[in-house]
């Protein structure tokens, strides 16, 4: 894909079709939705469940300690409880195995931030919530990863394709960060309260937030 896509209309262009021309009776298409914390699924929740039965699918063996991500997972849950929604959203815990985030980015581990480790790490939790979401029957799936500035939307989005391809499961283009979409999430993390993390989850991004703020001291 050229880098020049606009993910927001090929997703707008999804969801009108769900849209039109439904009557009461017509079934409500269900999705897996991969998230990475509560606040990056904040407005996408906010978003998303005007048009699915929505199910976060917490899969993040990047996280490096444990402690961690239990206080992201029970955010995520806090959020879901608290958050107003159309359709009804409703949570599914991946295997917690930082293992398989080792072996997916065994030899990227010097890179950098937005180098290629961290598309090792996308495509591991996309694929697996691809795979999931054949399993289960979902209609669609996606991940809230884009809406962050500093996720490559373009590599998510062409392994989301590509992942729709291997697993016969329709994507859901997106690029959360559109329609201010990363400043509502913002709002909506300081309206609820929500524990906002200053590093991604992995032991390499920990390092390297810590590496500049020393650098600003």
């Amino acid at each position: 894909m050229k880098e020049n896509v606009n993910y927001q209309l090929k997703m707008d262009k999804i969801l009108k079709e769900i849209t039109d021309g439904r009557g009461e009776s017509v079934k409500v298409p269900s999705l897996l939705l991969h998230s990475c914390c509560a606040p990056c699924s904040s407005y996408v929740l906010e978003y998303l469940s005007q048009y699915f039965y929505i199910t976060i699918f917490y899969y993040n063996p990047n996280i490096s300690d444990s402690n961690e991500y239990g206080k992201r997972v029970e955010e995520q849950k806090r959020l879901i409880r608290e958050l107003p929604v159309l359709h009804e959203v409703s949570f599914l815990e991946g295997k917690y195995d930082i293992e398989e985030f080792y072996n997916a980015v065994k030899g990227l581990e010097q890179l950098g931030e937005r180098s290629r480790r961290c598309y090792a790490c996308y495509r591991l939790r996309m694929e697996q919530t691809a795979q999931t979401a054949m399993k289960e029957g979902f209609d669609y799936f996606t991940t809230t990863l884009s809406i962050s500035p500093y996720k490559n939307a373009v590599w998510l989005n062409q392994i989301g394709e590509e992942l729709q391809q291997a697993y016969g499961v329709n994507y859901l283009y997106a690029d959360f960060k559109k329609k201010n979409g990363y400043k509502r999430s913002i709002e909506l993390s300081e309206e609820y309260h929500l524990y906002r993390q200053d590093f991604c989850g992995c032991e390499f991004s920990r390092r390297e937030e810590e590496e500049r703020k020393n650098k600003t001291l």
